[in-house]
């Protein structure tokens, strides 16, 4: 496959997922501008890390629960237009906290319905854009397209809380809202130019047909029969656990250490998103190690190192903008070698189904940990760390007892498990160490 016109003499290729990348790259930013404020609205709101916290959950369950019936809706019908459903879902969301807004009516439940809305459309998003990447682009360029989507989800947040840091006071939060509904049909307008081949009818999708139902269980049933691919699925359920358990605490840790400092939050996401962008960049230019699973295994330590530890020891902006930038190089190298090897190894036209099941397994503890993180930080380790407790006393000296210091203990404690998890697995799992060679590529099946 290559990125020459199609037979309908439109984009296809390099060249036409270059311009579905450009738009989802525009509307992308909009909508980190738009998160970016209301999660300050919200923190000011309530002083409370378990609110935002329902609202992580709000946007997950809706995620779990409808993810098969999406993976089977994205495999039967055109993918083009699955990618649209869901970018007009999402824009319905936004859409509707602007009017709120605009009235003056804007309530934290109003975020939680839109957060729910948004899990609806992500749905469908994720697995229908990653099942087109197969069709549309050579397996020898996985990993370089998949560098280029996590540029989408980093690069706007360098630039994103500067702009509504800037806007906010001149256009307020209603002019956010309305830049990203505008930039959502932008991003739909790419869709509409671009041609997205339909895969291939293989014998396990032939296998799989049947109902709703039927279809929506052979995801699940395809990665149970695979090793390889469960084991490495596993791996990342008990990192994402892990992690989790501290890093859902971002905005509230910078804003207790700075007496809600929004400038500085603001400074540290726009560090996070440089290290983001750098490791897109390096994966978009090289492709990362030429076997996967070793990206995976040094990206993952080096994020439990940076992302975790450094970060939750830090407590000032300088700490923060090293930790952020190096820490969030290695996520790119991991979820882009991860996501090429699931690409690879899966069947172009059961990827919907498969991915969607891959995805609600991964997210399986999302609604859990926002909430226990909070919970944690409120009633157990905030309150901990200033008053006379033993947790003061033996972390105290490393982060000390003002507010904050209790949220930088769940990061110290969360980094080391995490780390210590990717050494067991590298040395104790051959399964999922050696998985590129126990599974073959899916053009490689007879």
């Amino acid at each position: 496959m290559t990125s020459s016109p199609s037979p309908t003499n439109r984009p296809s290729g390099m060249f036409g997922f270059t311009i579905v990348w450009s738009g989802q790259l525009i509307s992308v930013l909009a909508s980190t501008m738009t998160q970016f404020a209301l999660t300050i609205w919200a923190y000011e709101k309530t002083g409370s890390a378990t609110a935002l916290g329902v609202i992580s959950m709000a946007f997950i369950v809706p995620f779990l629960l409808l993810s098969p019936i999406a993976g089977v809706m994205v495999d039967r019908h055109n993918r083009k237009l699955m990618m649209m459903v869901s970018d007009l879902t999402a824009v319905t969301a936004t859409f509707g906290i602007l009017l709120i807004h605009a009235f003056g009516e804007l309530q934290l439940w109003h975020l939680i319905v839109a957060s729910v809305v948004n899990g609806l459309g992500n749905t469908f998003q994720w697995p229908a854009y990653s099942a087109a990447i197969s069709t549309m682009v050579p397996k020898e360029h996985y990993s370089r397209t998949n560098g280029m989507m996590s540029l989408v989800e980093s690069a706007p947040g360098i630039l994103a809380p500067i702009l509504a840091g800037i806007l906010l006071p001149i256009i307020r939060l209603t002019g956010i809202l309305t830049i990203d509904v505008v930039t959502f049909f932008l991003a739909i307008f790419a869709l509409t130019v671009v041609h997205i081949p339909q895969p291939v009818k293989s014998e396990e999708g032939k296998a799989g047909e049947g109902s709703i139902f039927k279809e929506a269980v052979f995801g699940f049933k395809y990665i149970f029969a695979r090793r390889g691919l469960l084991g490495l699925l596993t791996f990342f359920i008990v990192l994402n656990f892990i992690i989790g358990l501290s890093a859902n605490l971002f905005t509230p840790f910078i804003l207790s250490r700075t007496d809600n400092n929004s400038v500085i939050l603001g400074a540290a996401q726009s560090a996070s998103a440089v290290g983001a962008v750098i490791g897109g960049l390096l994966v978009s230019l090289w492709g990362g190690f030429k076997r996967r699973m070793t990206s995976i295994f040094i990206g993952e330590a080096l994020t439990g190192l940076f992302v975790l530890v450094v970060f939750g020891l830090g407590r000032s902006l300088p700490i923060w903008i090293v930790a952020g930038v190096l820490g969030s190089i290695f996520p790119v190298f991991t979820n882009g070698a991860s996501q090429a090897i699931w690409q690879s190894k899966v069947a172009p036209d059961v990827q919907g189904r498969v991915f969607s099941a891959r995805r609600m397994i991964a997210w399986s503890v999302g609604p859990i940990t926002p909430i226990l993180a909070g919970l944690l930080a409120d009633y157990v380790t905030e309150p901990a760390m200033q008053a006379d407790s033993w947790l003061a006393a033996w972390f105290g000296p490393l982060v000390g007892t003002s507010p904050g210091s209790g949220m930088a203990v769940q990061y110290l404690l969360t980094g080391v498990a995490y780390m210590l998890t990717v050494l067991l697995t590298f040395l104790f799992f051959p399964t999922v160490r050696n998985l590129e060679d126990i599974h073959p590529d899916h053009d490689q099946v007879k």
